[in-house]
C-alpha cells in the first residue's frame, strides 16, 4: 500500500439512473420507487480487491470474482452496494416485510398523519381455498359466488372502516387511537434502505414459491431495479442461490451411493433418510 491513491469517481450506471424517482406499480395502489443507489458491480470487485479505482482487470476476470465470491459466501464485498426504495404496500404485506431486520427503516405515521382511503381489494383471481400442502398459503380455485362474496364484504368492511375512522377524526379522536379502526388492507409507505447481501437475502425468501403472492410481486419489482444495478452480482445470485441447491451431509451420503449404483430406497436407507409413503406417512 504505497503512493497515492488513483482519483475516485461515484460509480454510476446510467441505465439505473434513468430509474431513479420513477414508480413502478404493485396491487392496487402501491408502487416501488428506486430513491438512490451506491455502488454497483464494480464496487463489488474494489472492494474485494481493496483497492481504488477500476485496476486493469477484464470484465470477464470481474464477472469470475464475483461469482466466485457469492458462490464460497463471501459476502462482506457486496455490502458495498446499497438501495434506497420508497414503497407504498398494504399494512398486512408490511408486517411480513418488516420481518427483515437487516434493513433501515423510516414508516408513515398514522399517528401524526391521516391515512388515506385506499386499501387493497384482491383480484378474483387471488381468492382461492387455504392450500391443503403449505399451511400458510392459497390453494385450488374457490366457487365465483363464494370469491364474489368474500370481495364485497372486504369492500364494504374497508369502507365502512375508513368511514368511522373520519367520523373519529371529526370527532376529536386522536389519531392514533382512530386508525385502529382500519384494516390491515389499508395502505402504508415507507423508505427503506439495504446492502446486497441482505437484500439477497430478502429475496431469496421473498421470490420463493412459499412466500405470499403480494409480497412476491413487490420482491419481483425490487429485484428487477437491482438486477440493473449491479447485473453481474444479481445473475450470481440467481445462478447460486435461487437456483442452486445446497445437501446436507446425510443427502450427499445418499447420493454417493446413488452414484455407486445403488437403487434410490437402498441409497436412502443406508445414509439414514427417511422414505416417504405415498399417503405422505413416513417408513
Amino acid at each position: 500500500m504505497t503512493g497515492d491513491p488513483a482519483p475516485m469517481t461515484r460509480p454510476a450506471v446510467p441505465e439505473a439512473d434513468r430509474l431513479i424517482g420513477v414508480r413502478r406499480p404493485v396491487l392496487s395502489h402501491g408502487y416501488v420507487v428506486l430513491v438512490d443507489y451506491m455502488g454497483n458491480d464494480g464496487a463489488i470487485v474494489q472492494a474485494a480487491r481493496v483497492s481504488y479505482g477500476q485496476g486493469t482487470r477484464s470484465v470477464r476476470d470481474d464477472r469470475g470474482l464475483i461469482r466466485y465470491l457469492l458462490r464460497h459466501r463471501h459476502t462482506t464485498p457486496f455490502e458495498m452496494v446499497e438501495f434506497k426504495f420508497l414503497v407504498r404496500l398494504p399494512i398486512y404485506v408490511a408486517r411480513q416485510w418488516i420481518r427483515h431486520r437487516t434493513a433501515s427503516v423510516n414508516e408513515y405515521s398514522a399517528r401524526y398523519s391521516v391515512l388515506p382511503d385506499e386499501y387493497d381489494l384482491p383480484s378474483p383471481d387471488s381468492v382461492r381455498k387455504q392450500s391443503e400442502t403449505n399451511r400458510q398459503g392459497r390453494g385450488d380455485p374457490l366457487a365465483p359466488d363464494v370469491i364474489e362474496r368474500f370481495r364485497s364484504d372486504m369492500d364494504r368492511i374497508a369502507r365502512s372502516a375508513y368511514a368511522a375512522y373520519e367520523t373519529a377524526l371529526a370527532d376529536g379522536v386522536a389519531r392514533e387511537t382512530a386508525r385502529m379502526l382500519l384494516p390491515v388492507a389499508y395502505y402504508t409507505e415507507w423508505y427503506w434502505k439495504i446492502n446486497l447481501h441482505n437484500l439477497f437475502h430478502f429475496l431469496s425468501l421473498r421470490l420463493d414459491a412459499h412466500a405470499q403472492e403480494e409480497i412476491r410481486a413487490y420482491a419481483a419489482e425490487v429485484a428487477a431495479i437491482a438486477r440493473t444495478v449491479a447485473p453481474v452480482a444479481m445473475e450470481a445470485f440467481e445462478e447460486f442461490q435461487i437456483g442452486g441447491i445446497d445437501f446436507s451431509r446425510t443427502e450427499q451420503r445418499a447420493l454417493r451411493a446413488l452414484l455407486e449404483g445403488k437403487n434410490p430406497a437402498d441409497a436412502c436407507r443406508l445414509a439414514g433418510l427417511e422414505l416417504a409413503r405415498a399417503d405422505g406417512t413416513r417408513e
